[in-house]
């Protein structure tokens, strides 16, 4: 009986694979190491495999720990989270390095308690996004011609001012809220009028979403909803299970949960000394640092043609939506739905 319910769970595993471009290298070239890994797996470990590939990923599943080493049956061997984030999720995927554990693995930390075992749930990672990996078709806004000089109005002037009632309010993060161990604020955007209450964040991270299975954090599904236009109820449409964000040592990090591309920026993102903006364009189940406190110093605020001055201690991420030079929408005031997050400077 405990023989056919193992097997019943491998069936189940193997039914939930990913299609591959070519038939070389695809989930049945992979099939011998797969069930050499499966045998290697205790009974626990492949129930909470079965849950987390057939969730994909709508909740935290715990850890599958997994021997180090690479299993062999196959032409060639792979460490077992590239095999099984392969077979489940990027077919393309070819070394450890482009793999980023999530935040909440603790197999990142050596959780398990045995060096000789690792942590290779395939939705406790992400891939690791950058400006030319892979290349979006339009990832950095400073490619395109110069910002116009415009002049500011109310709607286009300091974006950690939010709209309220017909008065303009400072939300950046005031020295009550450093006193309350707060490290982030997030302000969602509609467009240039704010919706809802800053969202404080205490815990290391947080979910951003519309829909999420079993999620806590900040669920814009639940934000007032009057008066929206079709283009942002189609944007918000995409959120679905949004974006995790993390406080990590050295800075914060972006994982984008959704089916649909994120946008961000923020003043560390380009080049030290880059004057130009720089839009980084963040893939389904890639993550992003999208913050670096080294780089960011003691560096004062700079001004952003059409928008104003900037803060240097903020970060913008757009659902869905890019915006810059290099598209239709130039500032970011243009996308349908934004996030704001204001980050505490570190003392």
């Amino acid at each position: 009986m405990f023989r056919s319910r193992r097997a019943g769970l491998v069936r189940r595993l193997w039914r939930q694979r990913c299609v591959a471009a070519s038939p070389e290298d695809g989930p049945g070239a992979l099939k011998p190491a797969a069930h050499a890994l499966f045998k290697k797996l205790k009974d626990e470990e492949l129930e909470l495999l079965v849950q987390a590939v057939e969730s994909r990923g709508a909740w935290e599943s715990g850890c599958v720990w997994a021997p180090r080493g690479e299993p062999r049956g196959a032409k060639q061997a792979l460490p077992p989270q590239v095999l099984l984030c392969r077979l489940y999720r990027w077919p393309d995927l070819r070394q450890p390095h482009e793999l980023k554990h999530l935040c909440y693995c603790p197999g990142d930390r050596g959780g398990c308690g045995d060096a000789a075992a690792l942590c290779c749930n395939p939705h406790h990672f992400s891939r690791l996004a950058a400006p030319e990996t892979p290349p979006p078709p339009y990832s950095k806004a400073c490619c395109g011609p110069s910002w116009p000089d415009e002049p500011q109005d109310p709607g286009t002037q300091l974006l950690e001012f939010s709209y309220n009632g017909g008065d303009w309010c400072d939300t950046s993060l005031s020295w009550s809220t450093v006193r309350d161990g707060c490290w982030c604020k997030l302000a969602y955007w509609e467009h240039r009028t704010r919706v809802g209450r800053l969202y404080a964040v205490h815990e290391a991270s947080v979910n951003v979403f519309c829909e999420l299975p079993r999620g806590n954090g900040f669920c814009l599904g639940q934000l007032p909803a009057a008066h929206r236009s079709r283009a942002v109820r189609r944007a918000r449409g995409k959120i679905g299970r949004g974006l995790l964000l993390s406080r990590e040592p050295g800075g914060v990090w972006a994982y984008n949960r959704s089916e649909h591309p994120i946008f961000v920026s923020s003043p560390t993102l380009g080049p030290p000394g880059a004057h130009g903006l720089t839009v980084l364009k963040v893939l389904p189940g890639y993550s992003a640092k999208v913050f670096d406190y080294e780089q960011a110093g003691g560096a004062g605020g700079r001004q952003l043609p059409g928008e104003g001055p900037c803060d240097p201690h903020s970060v913008r991420i757009s659902f869905a939506k890019g915006w810059g030079p290099c598209y239709s929408r130039q500032f970011i005031t243009s996308c349908p739905c934004w996030l704001e997050v204001l980050l505490n400077r570190p003392r």
